[in-house]
């Protein structure tokens, strides 16, 4: 067994049996509370938060992973908290270094068959290069659980990354339940399907 596999099962068993006891947990309650005027995407694009490039809603399938399907939903985005500072050449890449869940860089949204836009949680994002200029040497935590990271491998079809350069990230399903646990990258009680039906669900609110 690899130090790497070694290293993603122990986080792996980190976040699960953090997740077992969250439904009342303090700090949970306040990123939900902090996070809660979101709910309306128009709240969100007030205060700078834009559609990820493409504007999809992402699923596991779409990161190569097999199974029963799992979504993440749509990734609205804080460009100034990320550090992005021009468009994707040719991924997403930026400069920030910004942890803080009570002001999130990153809203997901599940779209809805009217049309409309469903918060279903919060994200923080780092990429690589820069947390590592930053000097830190291991990835950030939250909840004592460290980011996943996130590169895209170019040996395969599927797009890993999501068109940003290698990253670390933070899920946390503070909107919507998720029995894979709340720091779960993908959930499966998330659907895109009223996306694929309804071509312009993630504009709701524009």
């Amino acid at each position: 067994m690899t130090p790497r596999f070694v290293s993603f099962a122990l986080a792996a068993a980190l976040a699960q049996a953090v997740s077992a006891s969250v439904t009342t947990d303090p700090q949970l309650d306040a990123v939900r509370t902090a996070t809660a005027r979101f709910k309306d995407v128009k709240v969100a694009l007030a205060e700078g938060y834009v559609p990820a490039p493409g504007n999809m809603c992402e699923t596991s399938a779409m990161m190569g992973r097999s199974g029963p399907p799992e979504a993440m939903g749509i990734h609205y985005f804080r460009p100034d908290l990320l550090g992005i500072s021009g468009p994707p050449s040719p991924r997403v890449s930026g400069t920030g270094t910004h942890t803080d869940f009570l002001k999130p860089s990153i809203l997901i949204y599940e779209p809805q068959a009217d049309g409309s836009l469903q918060l279903v949680a919060v994200e923080n994002l780092v990429f690589e290069k820069a947390w590592k200029a930053a000097g830190h040497k291991a990835p950030p935590t939250f909840h004592g659980v460290p980011y996943d990271h996130m590169a895209d491998d170019p040996s395969t079809k599927a797009d890993e990354a999501h068109m940003f350069e290698p990253h670390y990230d933070r899920h946390v399903w503070v909107h919507r339940d998720n029995p894979k646990g709340v720091f779960a990258q993908f959930n499966p009680k998330v659907s895109c399907a009223a996306q694929a039906s309804t071509p312009h669900a993630g504009h709701s609110g524009h």
